[in-house]
């Protein structure tokens, strides 16, 4: 038998150039941009305008390229040591696509499709999913696809999560820091449509809070925000600007939402929040990384893996 492991992520600039690549096809995902066509071409093109030079900018500070593919290259090139397939990644809105993984594919008898995001949502798990079973019966791969929707409550991947926030605690006493667990935004109107992305971030954050009392750790307070809102509209809330203003001295901030590192920790949460933190009087501000290629994380996609069999 032979069977293939695909990790499949949203994606992120391999270089300045793919910026636009990037924006493009984001803002043209039916999922992110309800509107019909040629409605979301137009909405989607408008945004690009104003955002594509900062976006490049930003880009131009974390190396010219986004960290996901880095961290992605190595968390495939470790799992292909340790799991009984192949190990490929294919990205939503950047290459690798889905058309570039798939010839690869064909002489597979099992495709395990696992999705980089622990949490459900119609704008990363469903359009991934669709877009590589759409691609997949091109050829007629589909129905030896399997995935998975969610792991949020995956004992292995939460226990990643806990590691990653002692590594920030750098053996510093705990009830001197509040904890804010930081997740990607959506707007208000997905979650009402019946999203269950937010049902799932506060349950991964239970989960989480059990496994810190299971190791004795305990923060001052633990908080839930949310980052990367874009336009008028109303997204999740509280958001992460008004939580800091609550923070009094000491914060660590985990991005609950992702499992690799890339534009939105390395840069929104790294840089561009701690302007904000110093800007409070906050006195010490700290971003976890991500599981990315942790052992327990690894652990956690082989338990995934194997559970999927």
């Amino acid at each position: 038998m032979k069977r293939a492991v695909v990790l499949m992520n949203m994606g992120g600039p391999n270089n300045i150039g793919e910026v636009k690549v990037f924006l493009r096809n984001m803002f043209n995902d039916k999922y992110i941009i309800g509107a019909p066509q040629p409605i979301r071409a137009m909405i989607g093109q408008i945004i690009i305008t104003k955002r594509l030079k900062e976006s490049q900018e930003n880009y131009h500070k974390l190396g010219g390229m986004s960290p996901i593919v880095g961290h992605t290259k190595r968390l495939v090139r470790r799992l292909n040591k340790e799991l009984d397939a192949d190990v490929f990644y294919e990205m939503r809105y950047t290459p690798p696509f889905a058309s570039d993984v798939m010839p690869k594919l064909v002489n597979y008898d099992e495709i395990y499709a696992i999705p980089m995001y622990p949490h459900y949502s119609s704008t990363t798990t469903k359009s991934s999913i669709e877009d590589f079973v759409k691609i997949a019966k091109k050829y007629n791969l589909d129905k030896k696809i399997k995935t998975i929707d969610s792991y949020y409550d995956n004992k292995l991947y939460n226990k990643a999560i806990v590691e990653r926030i002692k590594e920030a605690l750098k053996g510093e006493d705990s009830q001197e820091f509040e904890l804010i667990f930081s997740a990607h935004g959506l707007t208000q109107r997905i979650i009402d449509k019946g999203d269950l992305y937010q049902k799932h971030i506060l349950a991964n954050v239970e989960f989480a809070k059990k496994e810190l009392e299971e190791q004795n750790i305990s923060f001052k307070k633990i908080h839930v925000a949310y980052q990367s809102r874009l336009g008028p509209m109303e997204w999740l809330r509280p958001y992460m600007e008004d939580k800091l203003k609550e923070i009094k001295s000491k914060v660590i901030i985990y991005p609950i939402s992702f499992t690799v590192d890339n534009s939105e920790t390395e840069y929104e949460l790294d840089m561009e929040y701690l302007e904000v933190a110093e800007e409070l009087g906050i006195k010490d501000y700290r971003v976890a990384k991500t599981p990315n290629h942790h052992r327990f994380f690894m652990d956690a996609i082989k338990e995934i893996y194997e559970g999927m069999k």
